[in-house]
Order: structure tokens, then C-alpha cells, then sequence
């Protein structure tokens, strides 16, 4: 059966819009909330690990923390989107989730930012190497609801601009590329107040007895975030109108059908897997050992730039400033995703098919892995070098070769993670087969997401701890697994151009 976008039919329901006043001004303004979303999310990314090794939790023990990010991911936003399409109150059908999760994410980034403080407070030793078990305590909290608190804001944001686009396709693609882009510019802010070491010179009160320099920046970051979410998510909310939804007649009884007050959402999804068609299989298993390969550099990145690149441990100064030189790589990493997005097109064209450019940038993200072995193994030999000559290696940063070196890296990887972050979401409109909608087929593909992130943050401690500790060990796997998502993207995926989504001047379609 030929699969175009003609006979994919709308099985999930589609509730009646709320008819809001839309124009460009107010999809950019909602549009905006998305930098102060991802401003915490870099930060995530690129300080956190660290983080939590520095309050005594053992590294092979820091990847059991990031697995809320897919838990909450497989849990809190498909509800959170559920009854966000059904809130019917007064202060609009978005707003709520928007504000309540804006308002825990405050919540939860001050408790991670004072974490070390609270569990002083609270009866904590301060002995280096020593675990912080008050301070871990508060961490986890707050790191928990930080995550929930980012997927409760996420979705409905983007339903927002669902909504201010009134169905229309051209203005529904405008909007979502408009907040891409907004979460570019807050992965940049982000990343750049993650590789500025005196960024705490902003609050003097953020450096305390329990919070040394690395946390008072951490702290000082945290307070940025805070001040820009609720600086756009306030500005979004007073200009943009919101308007209250009201439920068709007949909600009561298409409530009866579906099941009194249980969620269809997950009854549907297990609906879909059952009818999904071979090709949309095949286009979950690429997209699973794909994203195999990348969760080992996206938890560990800056960690490795700290640890295996400028030899330090945590806490100390060259750890630090491999830290922040890895923050700086991730920010040299998002522009060149940026402008690797805007090239995936006439790329696409050139190739005449897009699995052959995923195929080939997943190559690309094999060579990237590879190249981290053979870095990290110059930056040994160089410190044993140095170590040899009388250099003091616990005060001196690897050459600049070698630090070049790492950042190529941060860079180059910036263009397979374009092509990862668009082509297999484009696939699924159109390989998922009638009978289940666009945004059905999207949480379809979120669990070849989610589930590899689970499974590294799972293994890769274990991993670690098996080799003597380090990152290396996950790094080799991902590369492992790089190469055998580009066999298997070349191989499995449709060959036919009316079975994948074509690339025209609108984008994929």
C-alpha cells in the first residue's frame, strides 16, 4: 500500500479550537517562552553532572538522576497535553499549565541552586570526596520537578501556538519553526552562561561556606533562568489572548464511549503500535539505536571535556575549567546545528532521498565518537609527558592542540544532531500509516527516544565502573551504534520517493 499523506486518516480526536486572535506578533511573543525553557535545559546539560558529583554522588550513580527526564517525557506530557485540550478555564485553555509549570521550575532550580546550602544547614559535613546525603536529597527533589515541571510547560506551549495558527498549515509551520528557534537562542544563552566562570560576580551572595565557586556559578546561572522564563512567560501571557474553551454538547457522551475519566491517550497508543505498518517499524528501530549512540555524549560531554580532556576531579580547578570549556563546546555545537537546519533541504534535493543523508551523517556521528577516543588518548599521553618534565598538571591546562581538538568535536557533532532532531519526526507524518494521526505518530516515535535514554542511563555507571571508571566506555558503544544505525537507515528505510517524506520549499511534507 502506497503511503502518502492523503489516506492518513485522524483517528485521534481532534477537539474544537478555541478561535484566538493570531498574527506573527503573537505567535513570536509565545514563541519566546521557549528560550527561557531551554536556557534551564542547557544548563542541564552542560553543569549538572558535575553538579552532583561534586554534592559526593559516585559518577557511576549520576545517570540514575537523568532518567526523569524520559519518564516524565513517556508520563507527565501526554496527560499534561490531555487535559490541556479540555481545560475549560476562565484564564484560557494554556495558560494554568503554562503558569504552574513556569512557577515550579522557579521552584525547582532554586532548590538545586541551594541545595548545597539547605543540606548544610540541615546537618551536612563538609569533607571533600565525602557524600552530602541532605544536600543529594534536596537535588533529587528538585531535579524531579524540574523535569516534570519542563514537559508541563513544553506541551501545552506548543499546543498554544497550535491554537493561535487556527489549523492553518503554512502558519502552524511558521509557529513551531519560530519556537526552534527560540529554543536555539536559549541553548546558546544557556550554554555561553555555562562556560563564563565568573558569571557568580552578578550575585556575591550565591558563594557560601557549603557553595564554592563552581556551585555559586551554577547558582548565579539558575538565577538568570529564573528572571528570563518569567520575564517571557509574564510578557506572553498579559499580551497574548487566551480565550476560554467551551466543550461541544456532546463531550459527556464521547466521554462515556472513551471510558468515563480514563485518559485515551494510552489506550490509543497501544492501538497504534498493534496497526503500525513495517516501514514505520523499521523508522523506530533506526531512530532507537540512533539516539543509542548520542544519549552517552548528551550526559556526559562536558564531564568528559573535565575529567578525561584537562585530567581534573571534581572540584578542582582544571576540572572546572574543562567544564566550562565544554559549556562553550555545546554552545559552538547549537550554531552549528542552526545553519546545518537551514541546509538539510537542499541537501535532502542533492541525495534525492533523505535516509541517504541520515545514513551519512550517522557516519559522521560514528567518526565524531572515534575521534574521542583518539583525543582523549593525546590528552594522557600529555600528562604523563608533563608530568615527566616537572609540570604541575593540577594547574595547567592541556595544549591548545588538544583543546582544539575537543571542540571540533562539540562542532562537528552539531551536524548529524540537525538531521536527528528533524528527519525521523518529518518520517512519521507519513510512515505511520492511516488510522493514526500526526500527533499519535509523534508520541510514537517519542518512546525510540525516551527508551534509549533509559537503557544508558541504566548501563552506562555500570559500564564505567566495569573498565575502571571514566567515559570512554559508553562513548565507544555509542559509536558501536552509530555505525549500525547508518546500516540500518540505509537498509530498512523505504527506497520509493512516495513512501518517505519529500523535501519542497516548504519543508518536508
Amino acid at each position: 500500500m502506497e503511503l502518502t499523506s492523503e489516506n492518513v486518516s485522524e483517528k485521534d480526536h481532534q477537539l474544537p479550537p478555541v478561535e484566538n486572535t493570531s498574527n506573527l506578533f503573537s505567535i513570536i511573543i509565545v514563541s519566546s517562552i521557549a528560550a527561557g525553557l531551554q536556557f534551564g535545559w542547557a544548563l542541564q546539560l552542560s553543569l549538572l553532572t558535575p553538579y552532583v558529583q561534586l554534592l559526593g554522588i559516585p559518577h557511576q550513580w549520576s545517570a540514575y538522576i537523568w532518567l526523569c527526564g524520559p519518564i516524565s517525557g513517556l508520563i507527565v506530557q501526554p496527560l499534561v497535553g490531555y487535559y490541556s485540550d479540555r481545560c475549560t478555564s476562565r484564564f484560557g485553555r494554556r495558560r494554568p499549565f503554562i503558569v504552574g509549570g513556569a512557577f515550579f521550575v522557579a521552584i525547582a532550580v532554586f532548590l538545586i541552586g541551594f541545595a548545597a546550602d539547605i543540606g548544610y544547614l540541615a546537618g551536612d559535613i563538609l569533607e571533600p570526596g565525602k557524600p552530602r546525603p541532605r544536600a543529594i536529597t534536596v537535588f533529587v527533589v528538585g531535579f524531579w520537578i524540574l523535569d516534570v515541571s519542563n514537559n508541563t510547560l513544553q506541551g501545552p506551549c506548543r499546543a498554544f501556538l497550535g491554537d493561535l495558527s487556527g489549523g492553518d498549515p503554512s502558519k502552524t509551520r511558521s509557529s513551531m519553526t519560530c519556537f526552534s528557534f527560540f529554543m536555539g537562542v536559549g541553548n546558546v544563552l544557556g550554554y555561553a552562561a555555562g562556560s563564563y566562570d565568573k558569571i557568580h560576580k552578578l550575585f556575591p551572595f550565591s558563594q557560601t561556606h557549603a557553595c564554592d565557586l563552581y556551585c555559586a556559578n551554577l547558582k548565579s546561572c539558575f538565577f538568570l533562568t529564573i528572571i528570563l522564563l518569567a520575564s517571557v512567560t509574564i510578557i506572553a501571557l498579559i499580551l497574548v489572548p487566551d480565550k476560554q474553551w467551551t466543550p461541544p454538547e456532546n463531550a459527556d457522551e464521547s466521554a462515556e464511549k472513551d471510558g468515563g475519566c480514563s485518559v485515551p491517550f494510552f489506550g490509543e497508543l497501544i492501538d497504534a503500535l498493534k496497526i503500525l505498518p513495517r516501514p514505520m517499524w523499521f523508522l523506530l528501530v533506526v531512530t532507537f539505536v540512533n539516539w543509542m549512540a548520542w544519549f552517552p555524549f548528551i550526559l556526559y560531554d562536558t564531564d568528559w571535556v573535565g575529567k578525561e580532556i584537562y585530567g581534573g576531579k571534581v572540584g578542582d580547578y582544571v576540572y572546572d575549567k574543562g567544564v566550562h570549556a565544554g559549556a562553550m563546546g555545546l554552545l559552538l555545537n547549537s550554531v552549528v546545528l542552526g545553519f546545518m537546519s537551514l541546509a538539510i533541504e537542499p541537501l535532502g534535493r542533492a541525495l534525492g532521498n533523505v535516509k541517504y543523508l541520515w545514513g551519512i551523517v550517522n557516519l559522521i556521528l560514528a567518526l565524531c565518537m572515534g575521534m574521542i577516543v583518539v583525543v582523549t588518548k593525546k590528552a594522557k599521553d600529555w600528562r604523563q609527558f608533563a608530568t615527566l618534565h616537572g609540570i604541575d598538571i593540577s594547574k595547567t591546562v592541556p595544549p591548545k592542540e588538544i583543546r582544539f581538538g575537543a571542540m571540533a568535536i562539540f562542532m562537528t557533532l552539531g551536524i548529524p544532531l540537525a538531521v536527528t532532531f528533524s528527519i525521523p519526526f518529518a518520517m512519521s507524518n507519513i510512515l505511520s500509516g492511516p488510522g493514526i494521526g500526526n500527533g499519535l505518530s509523534l508520541g510514537v516515535v517519542n518512546l525510540a527516544v525516551t527508551l534509549p535514554q533509559m537503557f544508558v542511563s541504566f548501563t552506562s555507571g555500570p559500564l564505567d565502573n566495569m573498565f575502571g571508571g571514566g567515559n570512554l566506555p559508553a562513548f565507544v558503544l555509542g559509536g558501536i551504534a552509530a555505525v549500525i544505525s547508518s546500516i540500518l537507515a540505509l537498509i530498512l528505510l523505504p527506497s520509493q520517493k512516495n513512501k518517505i517524506p519529500t523535501i519542497t520549499g516548504g519543508g518536508f511534507h
